[in-house]
């Protein structure tokens, strides 16, 4: 039994034993003076639809939201530190909440960060700055090689890979309505197309990960038919084939049994109520030619749609072969998407989180260079994701070569998450990462999907007026000259010194 419920019961038990003692004592009616404000309180917490805290444990929720109007004048004597002791930027979490709400996301008394330390960033802004409107606020990017017969039009900033299964059905619900009232595309992740997944008609990028969920076989082979009834669905704009993800590249993915539901594992083809791992790499393809033949299947089969990759770069000779494969069998993914090793997971082992896998700026940078070394740049668009958060995180990824970008944290942020870290565990607090129908009931769909939409209106307003800032007016132009970062406390690189160009050709 959850809080909710179990306060509707105490509360009863409450009342019934006060009135009932009240027969043989009359100064109990007196506790009524503080019982029954706090049963008022706790039922208008039920009955509210805005905050998931406050319906899933009422009154209790109360002190989240207290500590959290405090918290600027407690800040310096409680600071939240990862695993080796190092101060955590709050600043971007308040961020997120602050623009799915709509509220004031400016701040007082200058800048949050230290700007000497090794590692701050900036831009240079212009004194021929444009004005705010002079820069298209939501510019869309064509997805589609000369293969392609149903090219894409995509938004800058889009949701990146979380499945049904890691997550409730009320917040990939909330997620969809959101990037189908915002215009942008909604990642499946792995775990495939659900229900929920189709119920609003928002853009979907339908991820097909090594376990082939949605698409298999009863061994856990790719299975062809099942792929092309699914590939040719309306709402499907995209589909990409899961290499690995920066969390845990090399690994696979991890459902707990406890979170493998009878519904989902009829989605995704598996036993029920066991743990689902997907292996950690594919069997469909095991050479760079075979997965260029099979971006071909799936291109085939989708009736010519997008079809891109998903890694994080690992072996970079890997991926050279890659490109030498798309120039010897003259086939091209139409997008690849570069998952840094900082993205984020709900679940990976500590020593995969912290050391697997190359880092975003750095894989990107490579990606970008051997792309245009071999003369695919201009073919093949590049999505990049790992901890996208605000406007200037957008910049700094479209001027080391990326066309657009995924954001999962954040637009988990913008659906509730307090990254209270039990997305593992089936007991999020906010419904979110969990399929216990009591906690994900509490997360309002209509409420939150518009905080979905919101978050990605205002940032890419912040992005526009930031390029705009800078002189610039096409998010294309932005480059790496554009970008300084301190390698020392008294030196400074652009980011073409640090990631130095490279020639188109060169590479042939």
């Amino acid at each position: 039994m959850k809080a909710r419920e179990s306060f509707i019961i105490i509360s009863i038990i409450t009342l019934v034993t006060i009135s009932l003692i009240s027969t043989i004592w009359k100064p109990v009616l007196w506790s009524f003076i503080f019982f029954v404000p706090l049963i008022i309180l706790g039922m208008l917490d039920i009955l509210q639809k805005k905050h998931t805290i406050r319906k899933n444990f009422p009154v209790l929720g109360h002190g989240r939201y207290l500590l959290e109007k405090i918290r600027p004048e407690i800040m310096q004597y409680f600071v939240e530190t990862d695993t080796e002791g190092r101060p955590i930027n709050r600043v971007f979490r308040s961020l997120v909440y602050q623009r799915a709400k709509k509220t004031n996301d400016t701040v007082p008394f200058g800048t949050q960060m230290d700007v000497y330390r090794v590692g701050y960033e900036w831009m240079e802004h212009s004194m021929y700055a444009f004005g705010h409107d002079a820069v298209n606020p939501h510019p869309r990017v064509t997805v589609g090689g000369s293969n392609c017969q149903k090219p894409y039009s995509a938004s800058l900033l889009n949701i990146s890979a979380m499945s049904f299964g890691s997550l409730s059905a009320n917040a990939v619900l909330a997620l969809n309505k959101g990037a189908k009232q915002g215009g942008f595309a909604h990642n499946t992740g792995e775990g495939g197309i659900s229900p929920y997944h189709l119920e609003y008609g928002g853009d979907l990028i339908w991820q097909i990960g090594t376990g082939y969920f949605g698409c298999r076989t009863k061994d856990g082979n790719f299975c062809e038919d099942t792929y092309a009834k699914k590939a040719v669905l309306e709402s499907v704009k995209m589909i990409e084939i899961k290499i690995s993800q920066g969390a845990k590249p090399g690994h696979g993915g991890i459902l707990p049994a406890v979170k493998n539901t009878e519904e989902i594992s009829n989605i995704r083809g598996v036993q029920a109520h066991t743990n689902v791992n997907s292996p950690p790499a594919h069997s469909a393809f095991s050479s760079p030619t075979e997965l260029m033949n099979f971006i071909q299947l799936l291109r085939k089969k989708s009736e010519g749609k997008p079809i891109g990759f998903k890694l994080c770069i690992g072996k970079k000779q890997e991926f050279i072969d890659l490109c030498k494969a798309m120039v010897s069998t003259n086939i091209k993914p139409d997008f690849i998407t570069v998952d840094g090793g900082e993205g984020g997971t709900g679940a990976a082992p500590v020593e995969f989180s912290n050391s697997m896998g190359m880092p975003l700026k750095d894989a990107l940078a490579f990606v970008v260079d051997t792309l245009v070394g071999f003369n695919l740049k201009e073919d093949i668009k590049i999505i990049a994701s790992g901890k996208i958060i605000s406007g200037f995180h957008i910049a700094r990824i479209l001027a080391l070569g990326a066309d657009m970008v995924n954001s999962a944290r954040a637009m988990m942020l913008s659906i509730g998450c307090i990254q209270a870290l039990q997305c593992n565990n089936n007991t999020c607090p906010v419904g979110i990462a969990t399929q216990n129908k009591s906690l994900m009931n509490g997360l309002d769909v209509e409420d939150k999907s518009d905080r979905v939409a919101n978050f990605h209106h205002e940032t890419l307003h912040s992005f526009s007026e930031l390029i705009a800032a800078a002189g610039i007016a096409n998010p294309a132009d932005l480059q790496r000259k554009h970008i300084n970062r301190r390698v020392s406390t008294t030196k400074v690189l652009k980011y073409e010194d640090i990631f130095p160009n490279l020639k188109s050709g060169s590479l042939l």
